[in-house]
């Protein structure tokens, strides 16, 4: 664990030197000048999951230590679109779908066979209203759902989730750290696979430097209160923000590491890369 910890931190320390020498540079503000687009503002923006901002982000992860014995794989695509919608005075309310497409290799189950195959896992509604607060501080809160949208439970619970989501940061010139989170209790459906009672917490802090690169570390830590644990990958990723023909695209990847895993859950290290469009209004 010492030496694990070592890796991260390492980690973590040479991605911000990363990004603290590429500020240096005048690239991204070159770009800027010719696209007529402000990609240090952009890719702070995307750091902020509330940010008034229509964006469609895809995001692969591959995840190991999956399965009763730990020996399985799993691939996960996510696309989860965000739009927001003007509600006038500066306040907007957010509306996050997320759609995710899994393939799983050589995942044992409780009855001891293995499976592989892939499939659509559970859909999930993430919604915000977001008040204007004046202030470098916002907060958003709203309804939170999850269906498991036919799946055969290999991929997710079969049980359906409804609950409350709500997120608290702070802008602080290169700076975006806050908490988000979200409270889901079970509204029925197949316990077998897992039930939708579950505590989420997400706290997470990003530097964008004047190139537009972006420095993120995260941890996604879901308790479930049936099975009394807890699911906590830890990431930390490096993203750039280019444009192309007044177009912005973030592009990022980095590594996981799961502090604590849920039985037959992914454990130990694992990777995530990601892309995201941005739509400008």
């Amino acid at each position: 664990m010492k030496n694990i910890s070592k890796t991260i931190i390492g980690s973590v320390l040479a991605m911000f030197y990363v990004a603290s020498a590429c500020s240096q540079e005048s690239g991204a503000a070159n770009a800027s000048a010719k696209s007529g687009v402000d990609a240090v503002e952009v890719a702070k923006k995307l750091a902020n999951p509330i940010a008034n901002m229509i964006s469609v982000p895809l995001q692969y992860e591959f995840s190991r230590g999956v399965g009763a014995n730990q020996g399985g794989s799993e691939q996960t695509l996510l696309f989860q679109p965000v739009a927001p919608f003007d509600l006038g005075g500066g306040d907007i309310f957010i509306v996050r779908p997320i759609i995710a497409g899994a393939r799983e290799v050589s995942v044992q189950g409780a009855n001891g066979q293995s499976f592989s195959g892939y499939g659509i896992a559970n859909v999930t509604l993430e919604s915000f209203y977001a008040p204007n607060t004046n202030s470098s501080w916002i907060w958003g809160i709203g309804p939170y759902a999850q269906s498991p949208s036919g799946n055969s439970g290999k991929f997710g619970s079969q049980q359906t989730g409804a609950g409350v989501t709500a997120v608290v940061l702070n802008r602080q010139g290169p700076w975006t750290y806050g908490v988000l989170g979200y409270q889901s209790w079970n509204m029925g459906g197949n316990p077998a696979f897992g039930t939708q009672n579950n505590l989420y917490g997400q706290p997470f802090v990003a530097y964008t430097n004047k190139e537009a690169w972006t420095v993120t570390a995260n941890m996604e830590a879901t308790y479930n209160y049936d099975s009394h644990r807890t699911s906590n990958p830890l990431y930390v990723g490096v993203s750039k923000l280019m444009v192309f023909d007044r177009t912005p695209i973030s592009f990022g990847a980095g590594p996981i590491y799961y502090v604590s895993n849920t039985p037959g859950g992914p454990s130990g290290w694992g990777a995530r890369a990601t892309a995201t469009l941005v739509i400008l209004k």
